[in-house]
């Protein structure tokens, strides 16, 4: 990304190269692939330094927008401070109601927790599902189903709802991420659904 500086002001912003007049001057966009930085520089062209100081994880946070300043001969966008996302439900209020948005006390909009138990509900229910054929065929035939199939399904629901409460207890925003961070070795807090040993 580059910046056009005149005047000691970024006039524009530029995300790919292309052909421009500077002045009374036309530039081709081969400039950008041609000439040298500090050519470039010369009739105003700044590549961007992007600052990541302030941006965080989008999953967990929402960024501000970048801003782009020019100083020190140099151009730079950095972010402001993130937002954490709500880690519980919102709910509707009774200035909402009246507003006609929706019912107070009805959920407006879900949090972080409500979508991370979904989703580990999803995944047990996606590795359960591998073993279902154990359980119709024990209703339809009578045959027995294995030990380590019943005991790896238990392992699973067991492990899902030690990995529920875990979310439901949860704080805030960032201790649902501590939950999900993994170390060196890939462990995470929260921990994985078994896998069923073949």
């Amino acid at each position: 990304m580059w910046a056009l500086v005149e005047d000691n002001t970024i006039t524009k912003l530029m995300n790919n190269p292309r052909a421009m007049v500077i002045g009374d001057t036309r530039h081709s966009r081969k400039i950008f692939e041609l000439w040298s930085k500090s050519e470039l520089e010369a009739i105003g062209i700044y590549e961007v330094v992007w600052d990541n100081t302030n941006k965080k994880d989008k999953q967990w946070y929402i960024n501000t927008d970048a801003s782009y300043a020019f100083a020190g001969g140099k151009v730079t966008a950095s972010y402001g401070s993130a937002t954490a996302k709500e880690h519980a439900d919102t709910l509707w209020t009774a200035q909402d109601e009246s507003d006609g948005k929706g019912t107070e006390g009805e959920v407006a909009t879900r949090g972080l927790k409500y979508n991370f138990i979904q989703t580990v509900k999803k995944q047990a229910a996606r590795i359960l599902q591998d073993t279902d054929w154990y359980i119709t065929r024990k209703a339809d035939a009578g045959t027995a189903v294995p030990s380590a199939i019943t005991n790896h399904r238990a392992a699973v629901r067991t492990k899902c709802a030690e990995m529920e409460t875990a979310i439901t207890n949860a704080a805030d925003t960032p201790a649902l991420e501590t939950l999900y961070t993994r170390d060196e070795d890939g462990v995470r807090p929260l921990g994985d659904l078994p896998t069923l040993e073949v």
